[in-house]
């Protein structure tokens, strides 16, 4: 018997996520997913874009999760923009409830990824950005990039 590979894979990524929004805590939760689901994720077919979650009796779900059916599926595949059961505990699912009820707040998947060969989701709770963050973050990052050039100039003489 082979042991399964210990490292991660990422299946996709929210990149979008860190210029929209401030990140607060993330989390790791486990997906419920089914077989064909799972092969489309491995290929690397899915999409975060728009993805947000929801609270429902006690439960989270992502919502507007895109998974591409799996080509080879026929009759299993499932919707692909269905709602994706996360598995967390209770405790962190009450705790996310809670400060979601806060003003802005709100819970966005970061990356999929597989760890282990069980697919796993980072969350993060987030609060929007206004569009003068956005401009005050490009603008420290351009100040930095700029400062970093000139040191790395003034080293090379």
């Amino acid at each position: 018997m082979g042991k399964k590979n210990a490292g991660t894979k990422i299946a996709c990524e929210n990149r979008k996520a860190f210029h929209d929004y401030f990140i607060k805590e993330t989390y790791e939760a486990g997906l419920e997913l089914f077989g064909t689901e799972v092969k489309s994720l491995r290929a690397g077919k899915a999409n975060l874009k728009d993805c947000y979650a929801s609270f429902k009796d006690g439960e989270i779900f992502l919502e507007k999760f895109h998974i591409s059916p799996y080509e080879q599926g026929n009759i299993f595949n499932r919707d692909p923009m269905r709602k994706k059961k996360l598995l967390l505990h209770k405790a962190e699912i009450m705790k996310l409830f809670g400060q979601t009820r806060e003003k802005g707040m709100t819970v966005i998947p970061l990356k999929v990824y597989f760890k282990q060969g069980r697919a796993k989701v980072e969350i993060a709770l987030c609060v929007g950005k206004h569009t003068y963050d956005k401009r005050q973050v490009l603008a420290e990052k351009a100040a930095k990039r700029d400062v970093e050039r000139a040191l790395k100039e003034r080293n090379q003489y």
